[in-house]
Formats: structure tokens, sequence, C-alpha cells
């Protein structure tokens, strides 16, 4: 959630930037905020009064009752009773007032980063760079959802029979394939520096509002009423959530860890080609990157985690492009987000498979994640994740752009993990 005292000193440039996101009424919003802080702290400072006075009054009538003036010392005990329920009041308004300013906060996202381009949707994402040649196919290729048939390695209708919609059987080469580039993508990550991590797939509520999945987005996750918990829509909740509630030594800055997890999302949009087969997915697997940078670097890190990414899609030969988020398609917690995407020769289209996004300090503001700066000042961090990669679409663009007349050619760089070259 934003730092009110951000809110406050640039009050102007946080309702240009929320205005980037399409919300018309930013001001209002921020406004709101400013006035339940003020009113906080004047409830505070009338509480902490009468709690001074109390105790002052406390020590009086001890002083009384040792010089036997009891009939005075009565008298002041009958007005500290008046301020107790006073403080007694102001305590609970204090909660009430704390707890309207917080819920006020979460429904305001973050504010976008400066560079940040302004629109509505992802029509209006900026395009950063591009690599790679888009490849021409045989006559009569094939979208992977005929390619998986063709070759028995992905199974969508004996996944409806065991779940439902949306949750695939990989068979054969298909499951080993999908294997070996979570492996690659580990061992890439392991060789930039990040520590693995095999993080839990539920989380609890606390867990949720840290990295801004709860309030706003209980509706796409899973949840196991019974328990109160949640399966995880990405690895990035479980790993970030590690550090809540943590002071962390400027030593062991930064912080970069890697995890491989299924993810699991209720939402699976609309019908059409654009979600058909593994373009979307109620569980799909992932390897996830993050960091936990001093302030000042981030913005540095965010784009060695885009260098990170753009190095994998590389290596597997996959013409990819990047986009800078406009307003209107920026997620709820992120400042500045690089979607990228590789091109689907058979489909026709690109197909988003990372996100790389810095949140400032919106989230570490949530989840209590500090430091000690140089002046020994507590200071919040910031919090970054990326997809490194996401295996479906990434799967799905593998095996159509690699397609030939006798099959499909596993990319050099996957096949000392998968321990063949074609299927």
């Amino acid at each position: 959630m934003l730092e009110i005292q951000r809110v406050q000193q640039n009050k102007s440039d946080a309702i240009a930037g929320l205005k980037k996101r399409g919300i018309s009424n930013a001001e209002e919003l921020l406004d709101r905020v400013i006035t339940l802080d003020q009113k906080r702290k004047d409830t505070q400072t009338k509480l902490d009064s009468i709690l001074s006075e109390s105790k002052t009054l406390a020590k009086d009538i001890g002083r009384l009752m040792k010089e036997g003036k009891k009939d005075e010392a009565n008298a002041i005990k009958e007005k500290t009773s008046v301020l107790k329920e006073e403080s007694k009041k102001l305590a609970e308004d204090q909660k009430n007032i704390e707890n309207e300013l917080i819920k006020a906060l979460y429904d305001i996202p973050n504010v976008p980063h400066d560079s940040v381009p302004a629109g509505t949707n992802e029509e209006d994402n900026e395009e950063v760079r591009s690599w790679g040649t888009i490849p021409e196919l045989h006559e009569n290729n094939k979208p992977h959802w005929d390619l998986i048939k063709d070759y028995d390695i992905i199974d969508f209708d004996l996944g409806v029979k065991i779940t439902g919609a949306g949750f695939p059987v990989y068979k054969g080469k298909g499951s080993r394939l999908l294997r070996a580039m979570v492996n690659f993508f580990l061992d890439e990550a392991a060789e930039a520096g990040y520590i693995e991590v095999q993080p839990p797939l539920v989380i609890n509520e606390a867990s949720g509002i840290g990295t801004g999945q709860l309030p706003d987005k209980e509706g796409q996750m899973y949840h196991i009423t019974e328990d109160d918990l949640y399966l995880i829509p990405t690895a990035e909740v479980p790993i970030t959530n590690m550090y809540r509630d943590v002071i962390v030594k400027p030593a062991d800055l930064p912080i970069k860890n890697v995890g491989y997890t299924p993810c699991f999302r209720r939402e699976a949009g609309s019908w059409g080609a654009h979600v058909r087969g593994l373009n979307r997915l109620h569980q799909f697997d992932k390897v996830e990157i993050v960091q936990i940078t001093k302030p000042e670097d981030s913005y540095s890190t965010l784009e060695k985690m885009c260098e990170h990414v753009e190095g994998l899609l590389k290596k597997l030969e996959l013409p990819y492009r990047v986009l800078r988020l406009c307003g209107g398609d920026l997620g709820f917690t992120s400042a500045l987000t690089y979607d990228m995407e590789v091109y689907s020769a058979a489909q026709k289209r690109w197909l988003e498979v990372s996100s790389v996004s810095n949140f400032e300090t919106y989230q570490a503001n949530r989840l209590k994640l500090r430091y000690k700066n140089e002046n020994n000042k507590t200071q919040l961090l910031h919090t970054l994740n990326g997809s490194a990669l996401a295996l479906p679409r990434i799967l799905a663009a593998v095996i159509e752009n690699n397609q030939d007349e006798k099959g499909i050619k596993i990319p050099d760089v996957l096949q000392k993990y998968t321990g063949f070259d074609r299927i």
C-alpha cells in the first residue's frame, strides 16, 4: 500500500500517476487518506493527553492517601474514573479510524513510475525492443492444440475427466519437455546468483494481503474455505512473504530468490483462439525470480531482471518483444512492469510469457519489510519479481515454431535435459 508520508508530500504527483491508470477520482481517494490520517493523529494526541493526566492523578492519589487526606483522594478517584471511560472510548475510536485508514489505502493501487505511459488497455502499451526472426513454417503447420494430439504429449480431455477444463495432463515426451524447461530455467537462475527455494503451495490471508492479492484479487484464487487458506497464484506470494515483518541486514542485500511451483488461478478468461489450449489454464507451472533491494538500486535491478528473462528467450531461439505496460494495463501493486511476448508462428500472434515488475515500497509497506540505512534509520525496501519463465505458452511456442513435416525439433539448449532431440 502507499506510504501516507509520500501521499502527503507528493500529492499532485500521486494524483497525476493514478490518473494514468484511468482513476478519475484520484484526488478524492487521496484526500480521504490524508483526512483519516489527521483524524488518527488528533485522536492519538487526545488519548495520550488523557493517559498522561490519569498517570499524574494516580500519583496525586497515592500522595494524598499517605498524607491522610482520604476525601481529597476519593474526589480525584472519581475524576480518574471519568478519564478512564474517555480513554477507553478514544482507544476504540482510534482502532476504528486505523482500520478505516488501512481499508482506504488497500483500495488505492500503486502510483505508476514516471516512465509508464498513460493508456486504458494493452493497445496503449509501448514496445521497448524486439529480438529474433519469425520462423517460416511448412505449408501444413498446425497450432499446438493440434500438434499435442498428433504426438500424444498433452491430453486436455483426460484433464477434464480428472478435474475439469484448464487442467491438462502432460504425457511422455511432453512431460519430459516440461520438466526439461523447468530444470533449464532453474539452472540459469542459479548461475545468475538466485538462491532456490521450494515454498508452500498454499498461503494464509496475511500472506495474500502482504503481496497485494488480497483484498484485491480474492475472486481469482482458489480458496480452501474450511482452513481459510488459498492456493498460490504465483510463487511470488510465498517467496516474498518469507520476509514479512523482517528487518533485513544491509549486508544481506540484495536478496535474490528463485522458486519453481505450480500456480493456480480461478479466472480462465473468455472463449476463443487466444485462450485455447495452453494459452490460458487454471493450473500451470512457472519459475519465478524475486529480488529485494535498497530503493536506490531497484530500477537498475529491474533492467537486469529483464536481461535475464530475455537471455532465456534468446537461448530458446524464440523471437520476442518487450513491452512497457501503460497505466490502464498495469497490475494493481506494480509501479512499472515490462511484459515479454514471444511470437507464435503457427498462431500468428504474440504470446505473453513473462511479466517483470518493480513494486517499489508498495508491497514492503504491507509486509513491514525494512532495513536500517547508513544513518541507522529504519527504511522500507523495494520488492521486484518476474516470470523466468511461465511454462505453458513457452512450451506452445517451442513446439509450434520448431515443427516440420517430420515432427518437432527440440531447441539445442534443452536437449541435454530432455535426452532426445525430436518429438
